[in-house]
C-alpha cells in the first residue's frame, strides 16, 4: 500500500495519521450498514491524497480542494455511495469523475483494483489520479480522459456506476452500459440536487430511490 514515511510537512507521522483514520471511521461508522465499507475506508490512506497543504484536514469530515476548481467528497458521503452500491468482490464499477482517486481506491478495496474504471474530465486530475492511485497500491485501477456523459463502452457491460460529480440525468449512454439488474448512484441536479438510486430493470428503464439532499461539484463537459 501508500509508502510510509516518518513524517509529513505539517509534522505528521503515520502514526498520526492511522490514528486519524481511525477516529473518521468510527465518525462515519453509524451512516453504513456494510461493515466491508468501513473496513474499506480504514485501509485507504486519504491523506496520500489531498494536497499536501491539506493533509492536516484530510480525515476530517468534509470535502477538500484538490485543485482544477474541484474537491474530495466528505468520507461520510463516499462510505454512503459505497454502502448503497452494495458491490461485491469481483463487479465491475464504472466511475465518472475520477477526481484525486480516492474514491477510485475505496471502490478497490470493495471489488478489486482491476475491475475499477474511472473517467475524469480533467487532463491535470487524470495524471494526479495515476500517480496517486500507483504510489497507494492501486495501480491495476483504469482511467480515461473524457466526457463522463459518454461512459467507457470498452469495458462494458459494469455491475454497478456511480458519480462523484452531480448530472441533470442519468447519461444514457451510462444507463446503457450497466447490465440489467445493475446499480447506479449520482446527485442529480444542478442548482437543489438529490442522491438518487436506481436499479436497472430488464427493459432498459430504471427503479429509483432517492436519498435526500447533497452538495457536489457539478459536471463537466
Amino acid at each position: 500500500m501508500f509508502d510510509r514515511f516518518t513524517s509529513d510537512s505539517d509534522g505528521a507521522t503515520d502514526d498520526d495519521y492511522e490514528s486519524a483514520r481511525k477516529r473518521m471511521v468510527q465518525t462515519v461508522a453509524s451512516r453504513v450498514a456494510d461493515d466491508r465499507v468501513l473496513e474499506a475506508l480504514a485501509s485507504v490512506p486519504r491523506h496520500a491524497f489531498v494536497p499536501p497543504d491539506r493533509r492536516n484536514s484530510a480525515y476530517a469530515d468534509r470535502p477538500l480542494p484538490i485543485g482544477d476548481g474541484q474537491t474530495i467528497s466528505a468520507p461520510h458521503m463516499v462510505a454512503i455511495i459505497a454502502d448503497k452500491l452494495d458491490v461485491a468482490p469481483g463487479d465491475d464499477v464504472l466511475e465518472i469523475g475520477t477526481g484525486c482517486g480516492y474514491h477510485a481506491a475505496v471502490t478497490a478495496e470493495m471489488v478489486g483494483s482491476e475491475h475499477v474504471y474511472s473517467v475524469e474530465y480533467s487532463d491535470e486530475l487524470a495524471a494526479e489520479a495515476r500517480d496517486q492511485l500507483t504510489r497507494a497500491g492501486y495501480d491495476e485501477v483504469s482511467i480515461r480522459i473524457g466526457d463522463g456523459r459518454d461512459g467507457w463502452s470498452e469495458y462494458a457491460p459494469y455491475d454497478a456506476a456511480y458519480f462523484t460529480c452531480a448530472t441533470p440525468e442519468f447519461p444514457d449512454p451510462v444507463v446503457d452500459q450497466l447490465r440489467p439488474g445493475g446499480r447506479l448512484l449520482a446527485p442529480i441536479g444542478s442548482g437543489f440536487q438529490t442522491l438518487v438510486e436506481a436499479t436497472k430493470r430488464e427493459d432498459g428503464t430504471l427503479e429509483r430511490e432517492e436519498h435526500g439532499g447533497v452538495r457536489f461539484v457539478e459536471m463537466r463537459g
